[in-house]
Parts: C-alpha cells; structure tokens; sequence
C-alpha cells in the first residue's frame, strides 16, 4: 500500500489578498484572513472522509492556524524544515517596488532563484536542502499511511518541482494557491505527483 501525502499550502492572509501581493516569508506571522479560514474549513471537509494518520505543520502561524482547521481534532506537529523560506530584505514588498528599488537583484533572482536568493535571505536551493529531506522522512516514516503536511509556497513548490523532476532553479513555474491540494504517493523507493494544487474545493 503507498503512503498519502496530502501537501497543502497554507490558507490567505492579509499579505496574500492585497493587490500586488506583498512578499511573507518568516520575518512576520500573521493571522489568517478571514476568506483564508473558510479556505481552511472547505479543505478540511474535502478531507473529512479520508483516513488521515498524521499532520504536520510548519511552525508559523498561518501554518498551524490552516493545519489545525484541517486536522479537525487530530494532533498537529510542527517542524521548523518546513518553515517558510527567509525572504530577508524583500519581506513585505511586492514584487513591483522590488523591481523598481532593486533591479539588478531582482532580474538575478528571477534568472536562477537556486543560486540567487533572497537578499539577507535564503535561495531556493538553500529551502530544498532541508525541506525535500524533512518531507522525504515523514513518507518513509509513515509507510503504508496517509499524512497531511501544511506549508508555504516556496517550501511546496520546490518540494514539488523535484518530485516532477525540475531543479530548484526551475520551482516558480509550480505555482500553488492558499490550500491548494497536492497529492503525492511513495511506494518501493518511488515518489510520484498524482495531483498538482487541486483547488475545486475552494
């Protein structure tokens, strides 16, 4: 029997709905919006009727606010892997006024976030070293089982863009919505994509 993973990204905060959106990464946590709690809420009842065995969380809290929503009464344990990428100087901004104030970095970054991270931050490639193992364990410590982990854009979509093959530098062609579904299996050593970032519930 494959193990489940049920790969989530986090429901919408405040930072999410603005118009351009404004970069968060670990140096602010905030709460969830309140169209991101009923995100939470349709997740949970579309998993409501699947067995789920463990959740895991990343320790921010529009993480565990999402995870706890979802786990609907089951334990949640956080893991500081699968905490948001640093985005250093760039939290807060769009990525607009980043463009404009720091060009040069910007259109580095955008070249190859892999090696070119987060100014004060980290890269894209720094995220995969300790995310992709972190979440390799859980699969392999739940064989047979069926898990939920709730993350951040970066963090998925990196863990994501290797489970499809793609380097780091390739990851922001995944693109996830707040609570988007992924759906990964991991069978005899084999990882695979079943579903990428299932929204119809939302």
């Amino acid at each position: 029997m494959p193990t489940m993973l049920y790969l989530i990204r986090h429901a919408a905060t405040a930072a999410n709905l603005e118009v351009p959106a404004k970069l968060q990464g670990r140096g602010t946590d905030p709460v969830l919006a309140e169209i991101g709690i009923a995100q939470a809420v349709a997740t949970r009842r579309l998993l409501e009727s699947t067995r789920i065995d463990a959740c895991y969380t990343s320790p921010l809290r529009r993480a565990v606010e999402t995870a706890t929503i979802i786990a609907n009464g089951l334990p949640i344990t956080s893991i500081d892997a699968l905490t948001e990428c640093d985005v250093g100087r760039w939290e807060g901004l769009s990525w607009e006024t980043i463009r404009e104030s720091e060009p040069e970095l910007y259109e580095r970054y955008m070249a190859n976030p892999a090696t070119f991270g987060y100014p004060d931050g980290e890269s894209f490639g720094q995220v995969a070293e300790r995310a992709t193992p972190a979440i390799t364990h859980l699969l392999e410590s739940h064989a047979g089982q069926t898990i939920v982990v709730v993350s951040h854009h970066v963090v998925n979509r990196v863990y994501l863009a290797g489970v499809l093959g793609m380097p780091p530098a390739h990851a922001r062609k995944v693109s996830l919505d707040n609570c988007g579904v992924s759906v990964v299996t991991h069978q005899h050593g084999k990882t695979t994509l079943r579903t990428l970032n299932s929204i119809f519930h939302l």
